[in-house]
């Protein structure tokens, strides 16, 4: 092993998983630093869960290498690799204690502990994902953030390399998965192991991970910082995908410098910077222009909106969001257009209901162009 795979606890080397004729993983190459929050996040059918289980063992790939810890894992069961898993599903055993439950996977180590440590390490666990004095009751007992605390737990208590996490808030309330999201990142912090979680949830993701992988169709489109992904997306879907955005599709025309000029289907121009992260645009090809809604500003349609791009519309929905108001603004080359504008900022933000003349405006800087 050399000293930059001991830096990385989970790599990939052109990695293919295939179901018959459908490869639902197509040729992953990618890294996982030692210590790191990782995420995989994409809708239904991308791979990500596949990608998952072949971490974990349950499924072996078709082709290529995977490597825990810089050690080949192809062939080696999951029983036998240095990771676990938390299930959505949380998998406790009804007719077994709390203390139990976390003390199951102890029984089933290499080198197994006594009665009396197995208590103690799961007692120990117990205290980590703050349930001390819970460890004779039973699951059914328990509320669902209280099962997902004891899922953890068992998780944790072999210390493993990785923890993998598979959708493992979705059974929350939200304000229940706020309180887990931080509670996850308080034991990551903690015990210092790489955790690798996979969600279609896009807050969950960027308000938990140090870094994403952005999937889709078997494959990684991105993988950055969630800071990153969302101020410089490298595509129009991972621009789609990662918070809202407004998509200007079109054909671009020229170059100008690191500004792309792009010509839409209702025949305006626009010039945005490109984005940095995704491949260059060439004249002549179909691409897109990004811009964020809160990059967007809204004023009454007799007022001059001091702005590059100006268009009038009215205000088809008005959405409080609580620090924030989103208007849906129907304008006559682009439909709708999303706007988000602080509630207490200077903005009268009750000036526009349903149905008000407003203009709303943007200057070129504001957005990205990007490939489709």
């Amino acid at each position: 092993m050399n000293d930059s795979s001991q830096a990385f606890d989970i790599e990939f080397r052109h990695v293919v998983k295939r179901y018959g004729a459908v490869a639902a993983v197509n040729g992953l190459s990618f890294k996982v630093r030692r210590g790191s929050f990782h995420s995989f996040l994409g809708s239904s059918g991308c791979g990500k869960t596949t990608t998952l289980r072949m971490i974990a063992g349950f499924e072996q790939p078709s082709e290529g290498e995977v490597l825990l810890a810089g050690q080949p894992m192809v062939g080696v069961p999951a029983y036998q690799r240095p990771v676990n898993m938390v299930f959505q599903s949380y998998a406790l055993f009804p007719h077994l204690s709390v203390l139990e439950n976390i003390a199951y996977g102890l029984r089933y180590r290499s080198s197994r502990p006594g009665r009396a440590e197995q208590r103690r390490l799961a007692e120990q666990a117990l205290e980590m994902v703050r349930l001390s004095g819970f460890g004779e009751r039973k699951p059914h007992e328990l509320s669902g953030g209280q099962q997902q605390r004891v899922a953890l737990a068992r998780a944790l208590v072999n210390q493993p390399t990785v923890l993998l996490l598979d959708e493992p808030l979705a059974a929350l309330d939200r304000k229940l998965r706020k309180e887990m999201q931080s509670e996850l990142l308080r034991l990551q912090r903690e015990v210092g192991i790489t955790f690798v979680l996979v969600t279609h949830d896009q807050e969950e993701a960027l308000s938990m991970s140090d870094s994403i992988s952005i999937m889709q169709d078997g494959l990684i489109i991105q993988t950055a910082s969630p800071e990153q992904l969302y101020e410089t997306p490298a595509s129009r879907y991972v621009a789609d995908f990662i918070g809202e955005s407004n998509l200007f599709d079109g054909t671009v025309r020229r170059i100008e410098g690191d500004r792309v000029v792009l010509q839409t289907a209702q025949g305006l121009e626009l010039a945005s910077p490109s984005t940095p992260s995704g491949p260059p645009l060439k004249a002549s090809e179909a691409g897109c222009i990004a811009v964020r809604p809160e990059q967007i500003s809204i004023g009454a349609e007799s007022a001059p909106l001091a702005r590059e791009i100006c268009l009038r519309g009215r205000v088809e929905d008005r959405i409080y969001l609580g620090n924030l108001t989103e208007y849906r603004v129907r304008t006559e080359p682009f439909g709708i257009v999303c706007v988000r504008v602080p509630c207490h900022g200077a903005q009268d933000s009750s000036a526009f209901e349903h149905g008000a003349p407003v203009r709303v405006g943007w200057d070129q800087a504001s957005g990205l162009a990007m490939t489709l």
